[in-house]
């Protein structure tokens, strides 16, 4: 799985007032990008409302999800940064400044993009990069030398 070529919007440095608008904001990238509809926003935020905040997959990274439904187009991914971290009520990986949004068609793809996001999360110098990383060519580049690692 190449997460570069995955990845269809990048949000630099957005602005969020609490965890909802940082899901509605890797959402709206998805929209913008063909890959869902706004169903599949309101889809994510309703499984952190039934669920709690098991989006919250690592210090400071949510990775906002639904189940696949009709509202998937097709298999992709959002990634927004965020100016300043919001809690989502994790314990222990609050606050986010990473919302990754992952959209997936079937179960399969789910893992296979899960699988590539592990490579990334368990690469600390990257992962600061990545962090750091102020445009969006940067960040894909970045994602890209993960093929060559």
């Amino acid at each position: 799985m190449n997460l570069e070529n995955s990845l269809f919007s990048i949000n630099l440095k957005a602005q969020a007032a609490d965890w909802r608008d940082a899901i509605r904001l890797a959402g709206d990238g998805l929209v913008a990008a063909g890959v869902t509809t706004g169903d599949y926003t309101d889809q994510m935020i309703a499984a952190v409302e039934e669920h709690g905040p098991y989006i919250v997959i690592a210090p400071g990274i949510a990775l906002a999800h639904a189940r696949p439904s009709e509202a998937v187009l097709k298999g992709g991914l959002s990634w927004v940064s965020l100016k300043d971290p919001v809690n989502f009520g994790h314990a222990k990986n609050d606050p986010v400044t990473l919302v990754i949004g992952l959209a997936a068609t079937d179960h399969n793809a789910h893992i296979e993009v899960l699988k590539a996001l592990a490579g990334v999360l368990a690469n600390k110098e990257l992962r600061g990069r990545l962090e750091a990383a102020t445009t969006e060519t940067e960040v894909r580049d970045l994602l890209k030398s993960l093929d060559t690692n």
